[in-house]
């Protein structure tokens, strides 16, 4: 069999959560790296060919919306990884942006929803530059230049959107990620200290955002109120009970309504994957929507008309595209094609969604990929970030499962206590207990590995980036005996160091999300990977962005240093130009084909 370089895994193009659909629903734009950095690209749908409209170099385009009239679109970009976004304008045929913001220590963020007015004259943004630790929201005057600040309160907030006659904003202050409050804004008339409360609760309650009702009369909320679930239901404006419109089983993950008002679409995710469902608004009846390749759906849009949806899918054997669904004809079209050159050739391999039971009697659900063959083979143990996040059917880290499925080593990657996807009470174990329960489901994962025939259980490696990057080095260095090897990407080694250097508008929920670094030290520290070093002893690769603002590079110099004082077999490679991951196309195959090459040279070398 031919010997592959991981290169060759590497998807054509990846794609940032950024995606928007002309207004006469004729064309999209995305962000794609294919020209080496993270661009907008513009193209027809039903079309072949993209144009590229930016030629950044050195930013990454991170979100992007279009304005009603379709002749301008504004975005957010950051420079180097830092997440310092500023906002820009770039006509809808390309040519040279212009800067809207020029605050480079200040984060901005588009509106979640639909950032511009519907006269398409204001443009709906959040930022951080009153407050170092609050994020307001703020209307930019795209006629006159002029700023007007309509929320300047203690928390975090997220502008949602307009409302269809452009009197109210909705607003979302996030209190933790399994608790936040609607509020609404009248621009001018609402004291911009003291929003009004449209989902006032007891206890956590998440409240995440969605688009105003066509009447207005209305906000949608995807909410877990009274449910562990979260569904899609109704706010009235005026006050009173949540009206629901949708329950299903599962988690309702995002919601469109297109902008005259005829459909409303919305994703549910069950177990991982991602189902789409629409809705006549006009007469109540459910829209048949064609049958879409299993997988994981972000971005999700609904054109003007509600004729069209576009939305980038992710898929476990195949890399991400983007792919527009005709509604009306059921015809699905994939605009785009990454297929690296390995896949032309070799067949990718599905995952197979198993639970396996850890130490409280809790199953926890993941996806085992199997290498072809009889084995025995090496196996991966994979974790995701967040940790409130979901290991998903999808062609991760850009083809590096796929990649060491070719050479011979499994993958497991579980969705353990913490992870979203399977209800909030689920979600709220690992709040203040980063290092503790979680720590022994992988303890369980590797147990149940080794109950399977065709895994060789001295060759074991973990793996993982962010919060995963933390569980790999809580891994090698607390349950050191289980592992042949140990890469983390940006993983925090000591928690009470990381608390501290967080961006500012975290700080105010670390404590109740991981713990108090002032009056928990102890307790932070007996959590933390550092305190283990000296028990360290796995091979190690350790990859760190210089611009990290999330895990700055200090969390991944402390156990590098512990470790090469000890003579421990430590790689670190850290790269200048990229923060809490990759905006380089180039840096990216590099760092993962690097840390893929690592695994395998000592699970199989």
């Amino acid at each position: 069999m031919t010997q592959r370089r991981f290169d060759e895994f590497a998807p054509v193009q990846r794609f940032q959560s950024a995606l928007a659909i002309s207004p006469d629903g004729r064309h999209v734009v995305f962000s794609s790296n294919a020209s080496g950095q993270s661009n907008l690209w513009r193209q027809e749908i039903g079309g072949t060919i993209a144009t590229q409209l930016t030629r950044f170099t050195d930013r990454a385009v991170r979100d992007v919306a279009w304005s009603p009239d379709g002749a301008k679109l504004v975005f957010t970009a950051d420079h180097d990884g830092n997440e310092f976004h500023q906002l820009f304008v770039v006509d809808a045929d390309g040519g040279e942006p212009r800067a809207l913001t020029d605050a480079p220590q200040v984060q901005h963020h588009l509106a979640t929803i639909e950032p511009f007015s519907h006269d398409g004259r204001f443009v709906l943004y959040a930022g951080n530059d009153r407050e170092r630790t609050c994020q307001d929201v703020l209307i930019l005057d795209l006629e006159t230049g002029d700023v007007q600040r309509i929320v300047a309160a203690e928390g975090l907030h997220f502008p949602i959107g307009f409302s269809p006659d452009q009197r109210h904003v909705g607003v979302t202050r996030l209190n933790s990620n399994t608790d936040a409050v609607v509020l609404l804004v009248e621009p001018g008339v609402t004291d911009p200290a003291h929003p009004s409360v449209l989902t006032p609760h007891d206890g956590d309650v998440k409240n995440d955002p969605a688009p105003w009702a066509p009447d207005g009369d209305a906000i949608y909320v995807i909410t877990d109120q009274d449910r562990d679930f979260t569904g899609l239901a109704e706010i009235p404006v005026a006050g009173g009970a949540i009206r629901w419109v949708e329950r299903p089983p599962w988690d309702v993950e995002q919601a469109v309504v297109s902008a005259d008002g005829s459909t409303l679409a919305w994703t549910v995710n069950e177990d991982g994957y991602s189902r789409v469902h629409a809705r006549d608004l006009r007469t109540g009846d459910d829209i048949p929507i064609p049958s879409i390749p299993g997988g994981t759906i972000a971005a999700l849009r609904v054109s003007s008309h509600g004729g069209v949806l576009a939305f980038l899918l992710a898929r476990a054997a195949q890399p991400t595209e983007v792919v527009a669904v005709d509604i009306a004809t059921g015809v699905v079209h994939v605009l785009t094609d990454s297929t690296p050159p390995a896949l032309r050739e070799v067949i990718a391999v599905e995952p197979e969604l198993i639970r396996f039971l850890t130490h409280d009697g809790r199953d926890i659900p993941a996806f085992l990929y199997r290498p072809d063959g009889d084995g025995p083979f090496p196996v991966l143990l994979s974790i995701h970030g967040g940790p409130e996040a979901q290991e998903r059917p999808s062609y991760m880290y850009g083809g590096f499962y796929q990649y060491l499925l070719a050479q011979g080593v499994g993958v497991l990657a579980p969705n353990v206590r913490g992870s979203t996807g399977y209800g909030s009470a689920y979600q709220k174990l690992i709040h203040h207990d980063w290092g503790g329960d979680e720590l022994r489901d992988f303890e369980h994962a590797v147990k149940y590995l080794h109950t399977l025939s065709w895994v060789d259980p001295n060759h074991i490696a973990v793996f993982g980036g962010s919060f995963g990057g933390f569980a790999a080095l809580s891994c090698v260095s607390r349950l050191p005996k289980l592992w042949a090897a140990g890469v983390s990407l940006v993983g925090p080694s000591n928690l009470v160091t990381f608390v501290k250097a967080v961006p500012p508008t975290w700080l105010r929920l670390m404590a109740k999300w991981v713990g108090d670094a002032e009056t928990e030290r102890d307790f932070l520290l007996e959590r933390s990977p550092v305190t283990y070093a000296d028990d360290i002893v796995a091979p190690l690769f350790v990859i760190q962005g210089a611009n990290d603002p999330r895990v700055v590079k200090a969390e991944s110099d402390q156990i590098v240093e512990r470790l090469r004082a000890r003579g421990v077999d430590v790689r670190y490679d850290v790269y200048e130009d990229e923060g809490h991951g990759f905006t380089k196309r180039a840096n990216e195959i590099k760092a993962l084909g690097d840390a893929a090459d690592f695994l395998v040279s000592h699970l199989k070398g």
